[in-house]
């Protein structure tokens, strides 16, 4: 949870802004880059970006001087997820500007005759982020125009070929932020967690590459991963130990205090 919180805001970051709403926080190299835009006016104290519809070509020019990595696929800027989206920019670029992104993340549950258990995935070691860390069974960022459950219906199908009237029947049970210091940039994600309970006869199968396999674990062994090891990318411990408490896993003041954390 430290690691997941571990950024000092604003630390020596400016407010970055679109039109007067604030939207994200960047660095002082990166409001050097953004001088150098017509559309960016840069004060003393904020960023601001005049003309929105700019964002993603001034994300694709800093991509092609090598400032960032591009990720081919439009994010939504928002000052709040909920709130309606100021402009559109390529998910690589979103670290950089230090604009919230929102995701989804499915607890994948079977119930067994012997207890509780939870299908596990072990991320590609060719993954950009977190090669090889363990996973869960489907979990993803929200892409430009996608509601939540949207997302995690077609992030079911191409990682783990789950079908859509399947996926469908996941339940939010859970939504939390927080601000991280990554190597990529400043990580200020908004996380929609849902549980999904699966039939015993049902297998996921690595679909488009993502994921290198699956397991199937009884709950206290994913319990004790989390507690002891850095095996779980960083920002599924979170949406595990939401998990936890609510199976009261965690209970009385431990739980009360990991709850307010969240």
């Amino acid at each position: 949870m430290r690691a997941c919180n571990n950024a000092v805001l604003p630390g020596a970051r400016l407010p970055f802004r679109i039109a007067a709403t604030h939207v994200g926080w960047v660095a002082p190299a990166a409001v050097e880059a953004l001088s150098r835009f017509p559309a960016m006016r840069v004060t003393a104290d904020t960023v601001e970006l005049t003309e929105p519809e700019a964002l993603d070509g001034i994300a694709l020019a800093l991509a092609e001087r090598g400032v960032l990595r591009r990720r081919g696929e439009p994010f939504d800027v928002c000052a709040r997820p909920e709130l309606p989206a100021l402009a559109r920019v390529d998910r690589g670029a979103i670290p950089f500007f230090g604009i919230r992104a929102a995701g989804v993340h499915l607890n994948g549950l079977v119930q067994r005759p012997d207890g509780l258990h939870m299908w596990v995935a072990r991320r590609a070691m060719d993954k950009l982020l977190d090669p090889g860390k363990l996973d869960h069974i489907v979990a993803g960022g929200i892409p430009a125009g996608l509601t939540p459950l949207q997302t995690l219906i077609k992030e079911a199908g191409e990682e783990a070929a789950i079908p859509p009237d399947l996926a469908g029947k996941a339940v939010p049970v859970a939504s939390f932020g927080y601000a991280s210091e990554r190597q990529e940039g400043l990580r200020r994600d908004w996380l929609y967690a849902y549980d999904l309970v699966l039939p015993e006869d049902f297998t996921p199968q690595p679909a488009d590459g993502e994921v290198e396999a699956f397991e199937l674990w009884p709950i206290p062994r994913v319990l004790t991963a989390v507690r002891d090891t850095d095996d779980f990318k960083f920002n599924v411990n979170l949406v595990l130990i939401d998990l936890f408490i609510r199976l009261g896993l965690i209970a009385g003041p431990e739980a009360a205090s990991l709850r307010a954390a969240l």
